[in-house]
């Protein structure tokens, strides 16, 4: 497992135990946005699909010694394109790090199958999240008007060099992160989606 056990938490894969923790904390910080279970679920079981969930150390959680989930993060990798599909940090949790883990371990995901560019479209309302993203190499290339289901626009991202962008990240030298709560996913593709 891992994360910054320091820190409070772990990262691991998610798994199907994951999803009703995780579906509360999507509905939680997406309430106009939210996926559904099933589109989650069908997620976890593509093969180009990578979803990771922070848990809390400490007992009474999905794993044995583990704590409650406090975010997920979600990529789509097909070499040499990698996506974030979404990102999620309860609240309570934001300012610990938790983020940057998650980003972190999604770029080594990508980077371990061969992808070159990962992209990402956050909300152009979310200045913490773009300034993450920002902070682990990822930069504007360009704006998707009303690509939310309230109307609001996207700022699309890409990290054209993954592998340099987690290089500098091994032992903490990114720093204290910004935390967040933001998706990736785009409004009107279906009913459940966006």
């Amino acid at each position: 497992m891992a994360g910054d056990v320091n820190r409070g938490f772990s990262i691991r894969p998610m798994t199907d135990f994951d999803l009703p923790a995780v579906m509360e904390l999507e509905r939680s910080m997406f309430p106009d946005d939210a996926w559904s279970e099933d589109m989650m679920s069908a997620e976890l079981g593509e093969p180009t699909r990578h979803y990771f969930v922070a848990v809390r150390s400490g007992g009474d959680g999905g794993g044995e010694g583990e704590g409650p989930v406090v975010a997920y993060g979600g990529l789509r990798a097909a070499a040499p394109f990698g996506n974030v599909q979404t990102v999620a940090v309860d609240r309570a949790w934001w300012g610990r790090g938790v983020a940057s883990a998650l980003v972190v371990r999604m770029l080594t995901e990508a980077y371990s199958r061969a992808v070159d560019e990962v992209d990402l479209e956050v909300r152009s309302d979310n200045p913490r999240a773009r300034e993450l993203y920002r902070r682990f190499g990822f930069a504007d290339v360009g704006i998707k008007r009303g690509y939310y289901r309230d109307g609001a626009d996207a700022i699309a991202m890409r990290c054209s060099a993954p592998a340099a962008a987690i290089a500098g990240t091994r032992g903490g030298e990114q720093g204290e992160a910004l935390e967040f709560g933001d998706s990736a996913e785009p409004a009107g593709d279906d009913e459940e989606n966006a």
